[in-house]
């Protein structure tokens, strides 16, 4: 009793060399020796043995029978390893220009960063010099005041020195 499936992808097994025949049994002539992880189209199944056809780029595509328990849906373990071989140089690839472009940046902040620390040293100084120049200003105003004060008490002691010689005068010569 044969049991028809629908077509599914599925491969030799890892590590075999299976025999292609002509029908589904050990008696009837091999075709082809397919290799591990060839790929092939499952076409029906019955009593242990499938009909498959070739996937591989095989100018024939092939068709004839194989025992079951040497086919496996999955992809065989060498062709999963190339594909994350393949992945990986991608993705070693993206991590490469990634970084490159990383560095870059953290090259362009960076000197971004020298720059504004050069222009706050730079501003630092220049706030030192112009609180040290405010504080003379401020001293040189005090003391300016000061002087100021000191030259009106001058002058209100000579104005008070001549008005009182005058008054004495007036005294004496009344």
């Amino acid at each position: 009793m044969g049991h028809t499936s629908w077509a599914a992808k599925g491969y030799v097994t890892d590590s075999f060399r299976i025999s292609l025949r002509r029908g589904p049994s050990t008696e009837n002539k091999i075709l082809k020796f397919l290799p591990s992880g060839y790929p092939v189209e499952i076409l029906k199944t019955e009593e242990g043995w499938s009909l498959v056809s070739s996937l591989a780029d095989d100018p024939e595509n092939i068709k004839g029978w194989v025992l079951s328990r040497y086919l496996i849906i999955r992809p065989p373990w060498e062709n999963q390893a190339k594909l994350l071989l393949q992945e990986n140089a991608v993705l070693k690839k993206k991590l490469a220009r990634l970084e490159d472009k990383r560095d870059g940046a953290l090259k362009r902040e960076t000197d971004k960063y020298v720059k504004l620390e050069a222009i706050h040293e730079s501003s630092q100084k220049t706030i030192q010099m112009l609180t040290k120049e405010n504080e003379n200003l401020r001293f040189s105003q005090k003391n300016r005041w000061f002087l100021s004060g000191g030259l009106v008490l001058l002058c209100g002691l000579i104005c008070g020195m001549i008005v009182g010689r005058q008054q004495k005068k007036q005294r004496l010569s009344l």
